[in-house]
Formats: structure tokens, sequence, C-alpha cells
């Protein structure tokens, strides 16, 4: 999607798209080395119209909101979660988070699920993992629109970038 801002053209086409690979790359480790299997869930869209070809689709729509980007088993657990990016300096938007994820999010903790977002601060290079139950005592507890970068450092846990796996996010789920 292309957007007109302040007379500048912003793409947000590939928004995420980082991150989203630092995840699979992460995954596929995961699955190779027999710790978890993982993978990033289908976008639900309905296909109406394709180009000659059928490479590519012409007209479409979503079929039902999408919940989290990720789903798979760990240790016998269901485990999902979602990636964000934020190029803002100070603090994560919570207009990145729909409120059909925030209440997936609180049916998975229902179910005793295992259930966070990976949050990535551009601007510092900092990724995040911020567990469900946290997000969602920090919302019921808060009247702000976004959540200040100190409350990431805080409470939540810096996911390192390394070779492999990518982000070990699940070392710190081990953890939790």
């Amino acid at each position: 999607m292309i957007t007109i801002k302040n007379n500048k053209l912003i793409n947000y086409g590939n928004r995420g798209m980082t991150l989203e690979s630092d995840i699979n790359l992460t995954n596929d480790y995961y699955k190779e080395k027999d710790i978890a299997l993982i993978y990033k869930k289908p976008i639900p869209i309905k296909v109406l119209k394709v180009n000659e070809t059928k490479t590519r689709i012409k007209d479409g729509f979503y079929e039902q909101k999408s919940t989290l980007d990720y789903s798979g088993i760990y240790h016998e657990k269901y485990l999902e979660f979602d990636a964000k990016e934020t190029n803002s300096k100070t603090s994560f938007p919570l207009s990145n988070i729909h409120p059909h994820q925030i209440e997936h999010i609180k049916n998975i903790l229902k179910y005793h699920g295992i259930v966070f977002l990976i949050v990535r601060f551009n601007y510092h290079n900092q990724t995040f993992l911020l567990p469900g139950k946290i997000l969602i005592e920090y919302l019921n507890e808060n009247d702000r629109k976004s959540i200040p970068i100190s409350f990431f450092i805080e409470k939540c846990h810096l996911i390192e970038l390394k070779y492999r796996p990518r982000l070990d996010y699940l070392k710190i789920i081990d953890i939790l």
C-alpha cells in the first residue's frame, strides 16, 4: 500500500519484512534442529480475479480477520505470536494491535497456551519479547495509546540478534 503523507510517498508494502525474515530463519532453524514446529499462518484471502498467467492477484478480499502471524507446538504446548515493528524512538503504538488480536491473545491465555508479541524498535535496532499476560496487564492498567520503550526495557525480554538461530525467542519462553 502506498500513501502520500506530507507530500512524500510512503510505501507500506514491505513493512515488517526484515523482522519477519529473521523470525522465518529462526523457525527454520528450530524445525531443522527438531526443537519446535512453528509456521507463519497464511492470510485468509478470497481470490476473485488473477492475471492472465495466474501469477498475480488482481482482485480479492479478506475472508476473515486474521489472528496472529505465527503458530506452532513447543514442548507439547500450543504457541502463537505476532511480529510487530515500529519506527518510533520512544514508544510502540497500540494501534498496531487490532482489538480482535487482543481478544485472541486473551483466549489463548485462558486455555494456557503460550502467546506473545515480538516487537522491534527499528530506530534502536532492538527486538523484545512481550508476553501476552504482560500485554493484557498493561492494557488493563493504562489508558495510554502506546507502550513506552522504557516499559519494554523494564518488563520485557530483549532478544539478541545472532547468526543461528537469528532471534532465539524460545530461550526466553523457557525461562517464563
